[in-house]
């Protein structure tokens, strides 16, 4: 979210359940939300959201971090389980339906038993900061492209990509 809004020169604004800035791009126009509930209570701003702006479910997007994919793996898809991430577990659970698309940003597992908080919350390393802009890069096309042509299409697009 922050990549978009730094290329697009929009600033987040400090509002209920989080930060909130607004993106206008090819007509259409995006709700960038940063819940700032805990991660596992991240559903409260998302249906806070839906509704404030009547967004239909159809035109949400939830962009999480995944430890079970390894970084540099970006997977889209148009709905699902939560797979165990307990963000996509409380917003399933909020809003109730798991019909929505959520775009899953690798960043593997490199930790010991444990230490998992850490390593979610901690810095990358030199390697991951020399991988981290082209990636970033490629969730803010897909996150436009969701915007623009929907989830099927950008699915068929960006799966086909290396």
């Amino acid at each position: 979210m922050d990549a978009l809004a730094d290329a697009s020169n929009i600033v987040f604004s400090d509002e209920r359940h989080g930060w909130l800035a607004e993106y206008k791009f090819k007509g259409r126009t995006f709700i960038l939300l940063k819940p700032s509930t805990f991660m596992n209570l991240s559903g409260k701003a998302v249906n806070y959201w839906l509704q404030k702006e009547n967004v239909p479910i159809e035109n949400l997007l939830v962009v999480v971090d995944d430890l079970a994919l390894p970084l540099g793996a970006l997977r889209l898809r148009a709905k699902g389980s939560d797979a165990g991430h307990n963000g996509l577990k409380n917003i399933t659970q909020v809003i109730g339906s798991s019909d929505y698309a959520r775009l899953r940003f690798g960043i593997g597992d490199n930790f010991r038993q444990g230490q998992q908080i850490d390593y979610v919350l901690g810095e990358w390393d030199k390697q991951e900061r020399i991988e981290l802009p082209a990636l970033i890069d490629s969730s803010v096309e897909i996150i436009k492209s969701f915007g623009t042509i929907g989830v099927q299409q950008t699915m068929t697009f960006f799966n086909k990509r290396k």
